[in-house]
């Protein structure tokens, strides 16, 4: 079948009745229609529904079928796919303000990763290369949606943790004719029993064969119970709430009680080393990066949009500390858009004829977005200051002393309501419970950012430096 509705997607998710759990209760009914999912769940299907009336620009031709698939689907083997992918994933960016950190693409370019991977599987024991290939070709014909789950609980993160027996990580405890028993719990599945599977795999770090897996499952599998955070989302309507009640991701504990994984969706087990190299040497770092800081521009863009839109309407761009506090968003966002076409414009063809974007940029890119968001929604906060917390609800303009507050929180040629609605959209990007998670989400996405910038110190190709270094050097002892 060609790529989905959302219409099509909704049905999918209510039909699949995932067992999810919230503040004690199990959600009964469509979770379609609960009020903590019914936002986001309407959101992603609108998403399906511009890929599925713009197939010409959003999605590509089965080589095998001929359907329709969508471009985030695609492993890449020009720049002009590179290039073609990037455009997809930053129209669907476009359309959340980059706030859907979890919009299909992303675990969609995982999967084509892996697929593109599958070479580091081949002859190893325990590994299952043609299994994975062929689930890649039944999810990308599908349109399946997935979330995703590789951290372990924080019950000991010191570095001597590995001596002590971890009876908290989901691992395997048994191996039969049907497949891989999984038991104990795992972090932190973002859109969590509102996607058509989940996909397992195991970071590096395993320290036994039974935390070593990879594997994907339908979120209805019998045992996998989903346990939600609070939710974000607010009573009111979307001029209260203009982002929280669309875009708020619910993240979820995945606890596994003795489930069944059938042989035929496991991909690896039992082999430390490989779940490693298949992290390390595969694709998924350099293909995630690459989709993760096309994102990241479009939500850069959106906060762009917001400062200025804030110092034009009170009329404050006058002052040189806030054109100041305007450029470093500026700065940042044109950095992360050459860093973006410097991995494509670096990308190679590997052995397996695969274009890779140079991991490089993007780390780095990546890296800097986790130091440069917390600042620029700070930015926000200080151009904003006092209106930041003068704004009162769409309810209190249609009350009595609606008239009222029209005039008194009117901006430059903007009414007083309209003023508000900005400073509410400011807000809920910032300051609300939807937006502090946000900016958490971001702080660490991709992993803690001090390991990511130890990552760039050890990979970065400095020759040229060192060569300049030398050349000065001989001058002088040439003299």
């Amino acid at each position: 079948m060609p790529v989905i509705t959302g219409e099509e997607y909704i049905k999918r998710i209510d039909a699949l009745g995932a067992e999810v759990w919230m503040a004690g209760d199990k959600v009964k009914g469509n979770i379609s229609e609960h009020p903590a999912f019914r936002g986001i769940i309407q959101s992603q299907a609108e998403l399906y529904d511009l890929q599925h009336s713009n197939k010409k620009s959003m999605t590509f031709s089965s080589e095998t079928t001929g359907n329709a698939i969508g471009l985030s689907y695609l492993i890449p083997k020009t720049r002009g796919d590179l290039e073609r992918r990037r455009r997809m994933i930053q129209r669907w960016a476009w359309y959340s303000g980059g706030l859907m950190g979890r919009s299909p693409d992303y675990m969609n370019t995982v999967l084509a990763a892996f697929a593109a991977s599958v070479d580091i599987l081949d002859g190893e024991e325990n590994c299952y290369p043609e299994r994975l290939l062929h689930f890649y070709e039944y999810a990308r014909e599908r349109d399946l949606s997935f979330t995703h789950t590789f951290v372990n609980p924080q019950s000991n993160r010191s570095k001597l943790a590995f001596m002590e027996e971890d009876v908290t990580n989901a691992r395997i405890i048994d191996r039969n004719r049907e497949g891989l028993i999984i038991k104990g719990a795992k972090l932190l599945a973002t859109q969590g029993g509102i996607t058509d599977e989940m996909i397992v795999f195991s970071a590096p770090g395993a320290q036994e064969n039974a935390h070593a897996y990879g594997f994907s499952i339908p979120s209805n599998t019998q045992g996998l119970k989903f346990v939600c955070r609070e939710s974000f989302v607010c009573n009111g309507s979307m001029y209260d709430y203009p982002f929280s009640s669309r875009f708020e991701e619910m993240d979820t504990i995945v606890i596994f009680d003795e489930v069944l994984v059938p042989w035929k969706r496991v991909f690896l087990h039992d082999n430390i080393r490989a779940a490693a190299q298949f992290y390390v040497k595969g694709k998924f770092v350099p293909f995630t990066l690459h989709q993760i800081a096309s994102r990241q521009i479009i939500k850069t863009e959106l906060l762009l949009g917001i400062a200025q839109r804030i110092v034009d309407t009170i009329q404050i761009g006058e002052y040189q500390h806030v054109q100041s506090k305007i450029v470093e968003i500026m700065k940042g966002l044109e950095v992360m858009k050459a860093l973006v076409l410097k991995a494509e414009h670096e990308a190679v063809v590997d052995a397996s004829g695969i274009m890779v974007p140079a991991r490089q940029p993007l780390y780095i890119s990546v890296n800097q977005f986790q130091e440069m968001y917390p600042r620029f929604t700070e930015i926000i906060e200080l151009l904003g200051a006092s209106g930041m917390m003068s704004i009162p609800k769409e309810s209190d303009f249609s009350g009595q002393l609606g008239k009222q507050l029209d005039h008194f929180l009117q901006g430059v040629d903007v009414k007083g309501t309209d003023r508000v609605a900005l400073f509410r959209l400011a807000w809920d990007l910032t300051m609300s419970s939807f937006g502090s998670r946000q900016t958490l989400y971001e702080r660490f996405f991709f992993g803690d950012p001090v390991r990511l910038s130890q990552t760039i110190y050890h990979m970065y190709e400095n020759k040229n430096s060192s060569d300049l270094v030398d050349h000065f050097l001989a001058k002088k002892a040439d003299s």
